[in-house]
């Protein structure tokens, strides 16, 4: 059956047509945003199910729902030597997008104006796909996700995201108003948009809902306005709702994107002292559960933001906290690809010389809530992972070279304390997958 366009797909196709999104210069690069490059890096959520490194040289990636193509150039600089295919509803948006692969030198790239339910007319199976802030807009998500999931290869993954039906509360409230006031029967323009901006700012400020949706700062941003208060289509949904659809659609989860920011037990104030239920019931609650209890007691996500793929396709894999003294011998490190910079590598180099403590969350934030910090002297047996890919036992003799007496007891540094050190700073930083770890 042939994709059939209603009435409202017209009107947001039109209202994209009007307002690309995003609207960012097509001169502008993406290459030193470190943390958007990291969530775009198929190496990223590939090991975070497999424990594995991809490289990216050869893959398919789609972006669906391209946009202005913004997402598609971080796509192409994050997966170096991939061919990247956009799609998208809007013929104009998809002319930007082209624009600015081409300005950027990517010329491993192609564009076309479908539907995402047409997918499987272009006759591709990709590695890798991304649907950034399109799902939701879909009359049926669950069409959505099985048209994805048609084109995934075995082993492909799958980025999406649905707008949190919680957090977007009182802006979904606001777009009631100002659909029950008529300025969203049609295609919002700025007549409408200044309506919008009136009645917000007639409000009194103690208002519950103004308090929620009202930005002063944003109020000249035409395209904040058009995505927030006016926004055709826009729906919300829980982690049930998420699940549920994956399941209809017979994918698997494999993990939230900002995955440590959805930690349950960073909500309590002494996660190590619960409540006596709490303490025996939070262990044994699924991952869908665990999830809703969070963003049931701290909706903070505007978007519910994960990655998925084809059930039964993860690779067995031990966390390293579990490694047995066999595993880590065997083991090989490397840097995440978004951290093996010029820049980072010589910010390193000068906190080393000046004995400073290298903040490696200062590049990344997204895994972490709080400053991830290295103490300059054992992050120096690191430097070698900017050139290649090295052994535990390889950085474990650089740190005996580095550190081979114990300052407070003036004797050497024995071999199985120089492995512990090291084992323990790379479980540090493979749980933020700064360092990845492959037996």
């Amino acid at each position: 059956m042939s994709y059939q366009e209603s009435e409202l797909q017209a009107k947001i196709r039109q209202q994209f047509d009007v307002v690309t999104y995003p609207r960012v210069p097509v001169e502008k690069s993406p290459k030193d945003d470190y943390e958007l490059l990291y969530i775009h890096n198929l190496v990223t959520p590939y090991y975070l199910r497999n424990q594995k490194v991809i490289e990216t040289e050869g893959k398919i990636i789609l972006d669906a729902g391209c946009g202005s193509g913004y997402k598609a150039l971080v796509l192409a600089e994050a997966n170096p030597g991939a061919k990247i295919v956009g799609i998208d509803i809007s013929e104009k948006s998809v002319e930007l997008a082209r624009q600015r692969l081409q300005y950027h030198g990517f010329d491993n790239a192609e564009f076309h104006v479908m539907p995402i339910e047409e997918l499987p007319s272009l006759g591709l199976e990709f590695d890798y796909i991304n649907c950034d802030e399109v799902l939701y807009l879909l009359p049926d998500i669950v069409v959505g996700l099985q048209a994805m999931k048609s084109v995934l290869k075995p082993d492909g993954i799958i980025r999406t995201n649905l707008h949190s039906s919680l957090n977007r509360h009182y802006y979904f409230k606001v777009q009631e108003v100002f659909k029950m006031m008529g300025l969203m029967n049609e295609n919002p323009g700025e007549m409408e948009m200044e309506l919008a901006r009136e009645t917000l700012a007639a409000l009194k400020d103690s208002i519950i809902m103004k308090r929620q949706v009202w930005k002063p700062e944003k109020v000249n941003d035409e395209e904040w306005i058009q995505m927030n208060y006016l926004f055709l289509g826009d729906k919300g949904y829980t982690i049930p709702e998420v699940f549920a659809a994956l399941k209809s659609a017979d994918l698997e989860f494999i993990s939230m994107v900002n995955w440590r920011q959805w930690e349950l037990l960073d909500l309590f104030k002494e996660p190590d002292n619960l409540p006596a239920f709490l303490e025996m019931s939070l262990p044994n609650i699924s991952i869908e559960e665990q999830l809703h209890l969070f963003e049931l007691l701290q909706p903070i996500h505007r978007l519910l933001n994960f990655w998925c793929g084809h059930p039964y396709q993860a690779q067995y894999t031990i966390p390293v906290s579990e490694w047995t003294e066999t595993d880590w011998r065997g083991a090989k490190v490397c840097l995440h690809p978004q951290l093996m910079s010029s820049n980072l590598k010589l910010d390193f180099i000068e906190c080393i010389n000046k004995r400073k403590l290298f903040e490696v969350s200062k590049y990344v934030k997204l895994p972490t809530q709080v400053p991830i910090l290295l103490d300059s002297s054992i992050a120096a047996c690191l430097l070698s992972l900017f050139d290649n890919v090295c052994t535990i036992q390889f950085l474990v003799e650089r740190w005996l070279k580095i550190r081979p007496i114990d300052p407070i007891t003036l004797q050497p540094v024995s071999q199985n304390r120089a492995w512990n050190e090291i084992k323990e700073l790379l479980t540090m930083l493979d749980a933020f997958l700064y360092v990845l770890l492959e037996r």
